[in-house]
């Protein structure tokens, strides 16, 4: 049944995404109008439109970035491999559209809380490729000093990389409370896994979220897998954009960036207006298994997998877009692909000879601001100081 379900959204994309390569236009030398899928709506009259406009400016850097966490994946993948990365690793590889699309629609001082599978929206966030795959070898340069690593990485308004499944369900509501208590306009966006919508907690936070008209977007990546249990065997109902009940929701095409940016612009706009939550599903898919200890093929064909790459890869729907419209030539976008792996080269090898943090360390940032005080250890006779 899910192979049937997966053969017929490939078809389904495949062929509309060529339809809106060809009816690429160009309006001038700098942009171009491409048509996008619409999005099924939950509780909406009107949704996002089915029309945008890319620059050659957000193209190329909308290119770079969905590339920069594509090979970053793939570096962290190797370091794993070879020991210098421990521990839970979970790559995004094939879901970068919905990272580089999410940023795309809010504005840098919004709010974003996510599950373990943070790499992506930890560059997007504005991480460097070297502070994140040091903070996966466990060094002092990590963006969290070595002590976070796969699942623990945080930034300006992000706020990780949580390890408990559907745990930031709650948390993004939080957060979203303050916005609003505060009332600076802002929002967050809280993203879980289909796995996870099936939480106790997501639903308590719904509830909350719709009482008081939180201003937060809850945003189901669906990549089709819990771990190594399909939606279908997993979940009564796969329309997770429906799940909110009594919240408005938007079903989205989570492998085109531009499909992704307009979608999240228009619920951040909808959040902003006062009306309260919505949500939204991002229809995704990860080529990695769930984990690094899992090979991701025992409860799915490679057929499947390379079916995916090749007919709904979110780098090359945008590179053919750009190249076909002219926005970019081939040319360019090899040097762009040259540049990114010269750069994560350079941060894999500093995030293998960086030092690791000293033990002394361990007490270290418990709190953003606070005087120094002692923290026990592993028995009443070792103390370790907290320096904020």
């Amino acid at each position: 049944m899910l192979a049937v379900f997966i053969s017929r959204v490939l078809r389904r994309v495949a062929q509309k995404s060529a339809r809106r390569v060809l009816v690429a236009s160009r309006n001038s030398s700098n942009d171009a109008t491409f048509e996008i899928e619409k999005c099924d709506l939950h509780l909406l009259e009107e949704g996002p439109p089915v029309t945008t406009v890319l620059t050659r400016a957000e193209g190329l850097k909308y290119y770079r970035m969905m590339l920069t966490v594509r090979r970053m994946e793939l570096k962290a993948d190797q370091l794993y491999k070879q020991k210098f990365i421990r521990g839970f690793c979970h790559l995004c590889d094939g879901q970068e559209a919905c990272c580089v699309g999410l940023e795309a629609g809010i504005n840098p001082s919004d709010h974003l809380i996510t599950s373990y599978r943070a790499h992506g929206m930890c560059y997007t966030r504005g991480l460097s490729v070297r502070s994140i795959l040091t903070e996966l070898t466990g060094r002092r340069g990590g963006c969290a000093k070595g002590k976070g690593g796969s699942m623990h990485m945080y930034t300006k308004n992000f706020y990780g990389g949580n390890g408990i499944v559907g745990a930031q369900g709650p948390l993004g509501a939080g957060i979203a409370l303050a916005c609003k208590y505060k009332g600076n306009n802002e929002i967050c966006l809280t993203l879980y896994g289909d796995g996870a919508a099936n939480q106790g907690q997501i639903a308590e936070a719904f509830n909350m979220a719709a009482l008081w008209k939180l201003p937060c977007v809850f945003i189901c990546e669906n990549n089709l897998y819990a771990m190594g249990t399909s939606a279908e065997r997993a979940a009564a109902s796969t329309d997770y954009y429906k799940r909110g009940n009594f919240i408005p929701g938007l079903k989205v095409d989570g492998m085109d960036v531009l499909c992704v940016r307009e979608a999240t612009k228009f619920a951040a706009d909808y959040c902003r207006s006062g009306k309260g939550p919505i949500l939204m599903e991002l229809q995704t898919y990860r080529y990695h298994g769930h984990s690094m200890s899992d090979p991701g093929v025992s409860y799915r064909t490679r057929d499947e997998i390379q079916e995916v790459r090749s007919k709904r890869d979110p780098i090359m729907i945008l590179q053919d877009r750009m190249v076909n419209s002219k926005l970019a030539t081939v040319e360019e976008l090899k040097e762009i692909g040259t540049e990114v792996k010269k750069e994560i080269d350079d941060a894999a090898q500093f995030a293998i000879s960086d030092p690791e943090p000293r033990l002394e360390e361990l007490g270290h940032h418990i709190y953003s601001s606070d005087s120094s005080f002692e923290v026990r250890g592993a028995n009443p006779w070792i103390k370790f100081k907290s320096v904020s």
